[in-house]
């Protein structure tokens, strides 16, 4: 199996971490978040992956090497003008070996413990173009609950009934022959296969965390600390 990796952000909010490095190699846990997610992937048997990637990429090139020490193949696909992260994952998508087969695609800024086995089966089962991982929202803030003009009840950060896209997916060839060139495929190939019937989702209820401040890392570390080597 392959994996194209979106690693080109430059993660502004996460400054002065960002500052000479890429967003994704910001250290969580002692290991950059992109290593953690290749040895994650690596885990549910992907052995290729191509790194999309722009700002400063040479540190991550520098760091994971072909794959080589890591077990497994990495080419990189250098971006020489932003593309968003449709254009992205196209370009990347030259590179991939087996255009017969999905490819599982993920944004490399994200910590999560997607059980991707699970979710590649059930892509295949589906015969859907296209699968994402969705997970619940989270209220950022505590909710109170009233009657009248009493408080009766303060409740911490609950799961809301919405969902939320996790930025890991998995796609068919002929999903991504419609990803644009340049642009964010989730603004416009994602909506377009919706109305289609054509995405399949996969609910997943366990850790995932976006990285977009210290106290996601903070967070995110302390969900690592008790994680099951």
């Amino acid at each position: 199996m392959e994996a194209i990796i979106l690693a080109g952000g430059e993660g502004k909010r996460l400054r002065p971490l960002t500052e000479n490095r890429p967003k994704p190699m910001v250290e969580v846990s002692g290991k950059p978040i992109l290593l953690h997610q290749v040895e994650h992937l690596r885990s549910h048997g992907v052995g290729r992956f191509i790194i999309a990637c722009r700002y400063k990429w040479e540190m991550i090139r520098d760091f994971l090497g072909d794959g080589n020490d890591f077990g497994i193949e990495i080419e990189y696909c250098v971006e020489k003008e932003p593309l968003g992260r449709g254009g992205a994952i196209k370009q990347a998508y030259r590179m991939v070996s087996n255009k017969d087969l999905p490819v599982i695609a993920t944004n490399g800024d994200n910590l999560f413990d997607v059980d991707i086995t699970r979710l590649i089966k059930k892509h295949r089962d589906s015969k859907q173009s296209i699968t994402i991982t969705l997970v619940p929202l989270k209220s950022p803030y505590g909710i109170v609950n009233i009657e009248g003009d009493l408080v009766k009840e303060f409740r911490e950060k609950i799961v809301l009934p919405h969902w939320v896209n996790a930025g890991v997916y998995v796609l068919s060839p002929d999903a991504l022959e419609h990803f644009p060139g340049k642009g964010d495929h989730e603004e416009s190939t994602f909506p377009q296969f919706a109305k289609e019937g054509k995405i399949g989702a996969y609910l997943h209820r366990g850790f995932w965390k976006g990285i977009d401040n210290a106290k996601d890392i903070s967070e995110a570390e302390e969900f690592l600390s008790n994680y099951p080597s």
